[in-house]
């Protein structure tokens, strides 16, 4: 099965605000940020997630623009998990609203066959939380994935694959998971547009085309998907980022925004329970050129102050005289998080990791606001005077 929930973002903010129900709602960043999600309304005036906010906002200028509460997506996503996982332990997280399960056997735990029990898992989330999902239900990751957008919202739709070829021959190419825009242009040059095409050619033609990659079409095509549900698949990086308003160029308020950053990226490592062995600085031009910096760490971290640190001097390096429009932060190579080790190169580094800690407790129980660096308390002063 394939469970993604509907519009997540944006199913939420409607729901604790009623009165947007009939309205064209996005959830996303200001005028230069992007959308992270919109509503079914929204979408029929041709807002699609990731697109540029001041392109959003020219499709539906009425939409109402609402701020993500990661926080308070991320409460809803995991409930949703456990439900799941009461269901079978074999549950693959994709994303904070989406999943795969394996059913296979739970026929004679839940007395009842694996369609009928996740009709019922997605009532359960419908009348619990006033959310809902649609399901994809096949015999592999790549059908039920097809499956759970072919109908929806509240979608719920059963692919097999017998039926599989003749249910993907007019789709694009662009329905197999991992084909992407330069990948299709190529395969749009070579003459292939949908997946009848890919159909159309013999298994030897595609591989003498495209290597292993012709033979992974070629089986897509007919509906055949090797890959099995992994529970114990992890999230490669933690990281966060955000685009301004305006182009910045000042030192300062760069590094301010980092530090920000850093928090807010230690805050989901540690929730995920996870660190990283390496540091990676991502930046945005003015003029749209991107690139990364990246720093190997002797010890994983999962702080704010150790990210800080390391990333800081990256920035530096980059930020005299340019202007940038976007700044982002990560921790990549991650492992379990486990108790905080001495760094030699750094003889101070558990002196602050205990002080990180004791501040996280005292947010976590006082509120955010409870305990601040000097810098986060600059940083707050100078917000509330905006």
């Amino acid at each position: 099965m394939h469970i993604d929930c509907d519009a997540f973002y944006a199913s939420i903010e409607k729901r604790d605000r009623p009165e947007l129900l009939a309205q064209p709602v996005i959830v996303g960043g200001g005028k230069r940020g992007v959308v992270s999600t919109c509503c079914y309304v929204a979408r029929t005036y041709g807002v699609r997630s990731a697109m540029p906010m001041f392109k959003a906002l020219k499709l539906c200028p009425h939409a109402v623009v609402i701020k993500p509460r990661m926080d308070l997506y991320v409460k809803e996503g995991r409930r949703i998990r456990e439900m799941m996982q009461a269901l079978t332990p074999l549950v693959e997280p994709v994303s904070i609203d989406e999943a795969y399960l394996d059913m296979s056997g739970t026929q004679v735990l839940h007395g009842a066959a694996p369609a009928m029990t996740l009709m019922m898992l997605q009532k359960k989330i419908e009348a619990d939380l006033n959310l809902t999902i649609s399901v994809g239900l096949a015999s592999n990751k790549f059908l039920a994935k097809t499956a759970s957008e072919a109908d929806k919202p509240r979608g719920f739709f059963a692919l097999s694959i017998d039926e599989a070829p003749a249910y993907l021959a007019d789709k694009s190419v662009r329905v197999i998971g991992g084909v992407g825009a330069q990948f299709e242009k190529k395969l749009n040059a070579d003459g292939i547009r949908t997946v009848g095409d890919i159909q159309q050619i013999d298994v030897k033609t595609m591989v003498r085309r495209y290597g292993e990659t012709g033979l992974w079409l070629h089986n897509c095509a007919f509906g055949r998907h090797e890959r099995k549900v992994d529970p114990t698949g992890e999230r490669k990086s933690v990281s966060s980022e955000t685009t301004f308003n305006e182009d910045i160029s000042d030192p300062r308020t760069l590094e301010d925004i980092l530090w920000r950053l850093s928090q807010r990226t230690a805050d989901r490592a540690k929730d995920s329970g996870v660190e990283g062995r390496v540091v990676t600085l991502k930046l945005k031009t003015h003029d749209f050129k991107s690139f990364t910096r990246r720093v190997s760490l002797n010890e994983p971290t999962q702080l704010a102050q150790a990210i800080f640190r390391v990333a800081r001097p990256m920035l530096a390096r980059e930020a005299a005289g340019q202007r940038y429009r976007l700044l982002g932060v990560g921790i990549s190579e991650l492992v379990d998080a486990r108790a905080d080790a001495l760094d030699l190169a750094d003889p101070q580094s558990l002196k602050r990791a205990k002080a990180e800690r004791a501040a996280d407790k005292a947010r976590e129980k006082f509120g955010d606001a409870a305990v601040m660096t000097g810098r986060g308390a600059r940083i707050e002063k100078a917000r509330k005077k905006e």
